[in-house]
């Protein structure tokens, strides 16, 4: 198998991937880094590479949080982790029928046009397939890193599959 290039940025989940997920977070206290996130993110910075995350936050869309305290949980997460170049973020449900919410590439697409690079020069890592069907969508790498909430068909789908964020952060700089 090819050596996939060194990629021109790297996008991240939100939920589950950098932070511990708490479905609809409205506080941004109980934000908590995943395992090895802060060294994750820091080796791909010492390596030049911009950052951005793409999140889905139907919480919005169900009235279950407000966009005010969206911001405030995503600022939370630039203190702790940050900073990112972009963050993209749906806030509908599958119902609205967007272009932006994952597994369609819209998100994908407006954090590389934020970045100045081409989708294709991206890698996406994510914790389940919607993530890495997006990175498809878009043109741009996806890499699967599993948490308990992942389905064994994603996995299987799945063309890179890591078994935590250092192992993906070694995937895209090898």
């Amino acid at each position: 198998m090819e050596t996939p290039a060194t990629p021109r940025a790297v996008l991240f989940d939100r939920d589950g991937t950098l932070i511990v997920d708490v479905p609809y977070n409205n506080d941004p206290e109980r934000v908590r880094p995943m395992p090895g996130a802060a060294a994750a993110l820091d080796r791909l910075r010492r390596a030049g590479l911009p950052l951005g995350v793409v999140t889905n936050q139907a919480g919005v869309a169900k009235g279950l949080i407000t966009m005010r305290e969206l911001a405030e949980v995503n600022a939370r997460v630039d203190r702790l982790l940050g900073p990112f170049g972009v963050w993209a973020v749906c806030p509908h449900d599958d119902a609205d029928g967007c272009d932006c919410r994952k597994p369609r590439p819209g998100l994908v697409l407006r954090a590389a046009a934020a970045l100045g690079v081409r989708p294709g020069d991206c890698v996406v890592i994510g914790d389940i397939g919607r993530d890495v069907e997006a990175a498809r969508a878009a043109g741009a790498r996806g890499i699967l890193v599993p948490t308990p909430v992942t389905r064994p068909a994603e996995v299987a789908a799945a063309a890179e599959v890591a078994a935590d964020l250092a192992g993906a952060v070694d995937l895209v700089l090898r």
